[in-house]
């Protein structure tokens, strides 16, 4: 499992550093990847010289910071190379003030879109890419952003992207971003690569789950047996109605909200698990805060809703057998699954099998319970409060853009502490590190939710403590006295 952990470690720290971190910086991606992997190499050497002996945690520090120090500074110095060259000290230089994107009638036009009885406009500046309008808000916030959206609608029809943001000193301003400076759209829905990934993943995971239930199967024989294939189908449709269900949330969503978003696309992967999850793209603003929260939290929600009927039902078919004298801690091993490596599991595990289940027993799960294991992990990891995952727009619409992203500075580092406890967590909690901090702020950012969404974002979050938590001493007393 460590292995298999390290090698998806790999592959998704490539993802990340080609498609994001690269375009930032001139210094190689393979170099800032390989500096990102250290920790993941040095584990991988410390296993194959002393097998499954733990890696003492001094140690893990030392070198996850080596490997994050060694990352800041190849990606500063590839930042300051793209960088313009400092003029010559003997030419002085006169800072070039930004084009004006609207002419003295025009500006005339946008005073008059802000009533002065909601929000009190007291200059206008001009930025190369947009027009920032300061003033003093003296109305609901939201009231506020409708009033100026539909009057600069109305002066200025389609011509700008209006957004209200919260500056540094906590007053909102307004931002009007010409639409034709703005990145052209792409082709929204692509149905035939959609269905494609969808197709490659649905063999993957089938493959996945008959290595779970016969590991012993080589190729040849499936080749000559294709009927195997159906012992692998509970694990696989299982896995893939929880990760289906989890984005087909987020699309019911935007589409109620008329966000424009892609179909979901599966990404498959040729062993382990049988695939790295699915995704949506949005390709078009979120318009407030609640809608961001709505459509953020609508895949946890359904995946979960999925997860947990499954998962009851795969524990049915699962059985109990005696925890191995040698297991000191919870193991995420299917063979021998240790209900205690997470509260929620536990209370679940012990409504399902009663007085069954005792403290020296552990888990031989089914494909089917395996997925739905799977599908707590995936819970748990989407709802974790950091950037650009569910729970990071969560926190982002109840608390701020930039309150969001310091929770989600904290959230890194008591996951990395976290795992000392779970080890299953180090290798997400060195992808939460890289992952960006902030993530895109809606139009109206300025909003904030109601009661009832506020308290179901703290729902959501004790659903993410009661994953990945162990089962604490006093709890484990009660659950098997």
């Amino acid at each position: 499992m460590t292995w298999i952990s390290l090698i998806v470690l790999g592959l998704i720290l490539l993802l990340i550093v080609r498609q994001g971190t690269a375009r930032l910086s001139q210094t190689p991606w393979w170099l800032l990847w390989l500096v990102l992997m250290l920790p993941a190499f040095f584990i991988a050497g410390w296993m194959a010289l002393y097998g499954n002996t733990p890696v003492p945690s001094g140690w893990l520090i030392v070198v996850f910071v080596t490997s994050s120090f060694l990352y800041l500074i190849l990606l500063r110095r590839g930042q300051q190379a793209l960088a313009p060259a400092t003029p010559a000290p003997s030419l002085p230089t006169v800072p070039e003030e930004p084009a004006r994107l609207l002419n003295r009638d025009e500006e005339a036009q946008l005073q008059s879109c802000f009533p002065w009885g909601i929000y009190y406009l007291q200059h206008i500046e001009y930025r190369p890419q947009a027009v920032i309008c300061r003033g003093q808000m003296r109305g609901d916030a939201n009231k506020v952003y409708q009033t100026v959206e539909r009057n600069i609608a109305q002066r200025f029809g389609d011509r700008f992207l209006v957004m209200f943001q919260m500056g540094i000193s906590n007053k909102p301003f307004f931002a009007l971003v010409p639409r034709d400076r703005l990145p052209q759209p792409q082709q929204l829905w692509r149905p035939g690569l959609s269905l494609g990934l969808l197709a490659l993943t649905f063999l993957t995971t089938t493959l996945a789950g008959l290595a779970l239930v016969a590991p012993d199967v080589s190729a040849a024989e499936l080749r000559q047996n294709p009927e195997l294939l159906w012992q692998g189908l509970p694990y696989s449709i299982g896995l893939l109605l929880i990760l289906g269900i989890h984005e087909l949330g987020h699309f019911t969503a935007a589409l109620y909200y008329r966000v424009k978003a892609t179909l979901p696309y599966f990404i498959p992967l040729p062993f382990a698990m049988g695939t790295l999850g699915a995704f949506i793209q949005m390709r078009s603003p979120i318009p407030h805060r609640r809608a961001l929260f709505d459509i953020s939290v609508a895949g946890p929600v359904a995946g979960f809703l999925v997860t947990l009927p499954l998962l009851i039902w795969g524990l049915h078919q699962s059985e109990i057998v005696q925890l191995p004298a040698n297991a000191n801690e919870p193991s995420l091993n299917p063979q021998v699954f240790n209900p205690r490596i997470s509260i929620l599991f536990a209370l679940i595990a012990k409504a399902v099998f009663g007085r069954a289940l005792t403290n020296d027993s552990v888990l031989q799960l089914h494909p089917l319970a395996i997925a739905g294991v799977l599908g707590l992990v995936v819970t748990a990891l989407n709802l974790m409060p950091v950037g650009q995952l569910d729970g990071g727009h969560m926190v982002h619409a109840m608390y701020g853009h930039r309150a969001g992203a310091i929770i989600g500075q904290v959230s890194r580092l008591l996951v990395l502490i976290l795992s000392f406890i779970q080890p299953w967590l180090f290798v997400w909690a060195l992808i939460l590190f890289f992952l960006p901090a902030f993530d895109e702020p809606a139009l109206n950012d300025v909003s904030e939710l109601d009661n009832w969404r506020d308290g179901f974002g703290l729902m959501a979050l004790v659903l993410l403590l009661l994953i990945i938590f162990p089962v604490p001493a006093p709890l484990a007393a009660f659950l098997w006295a």
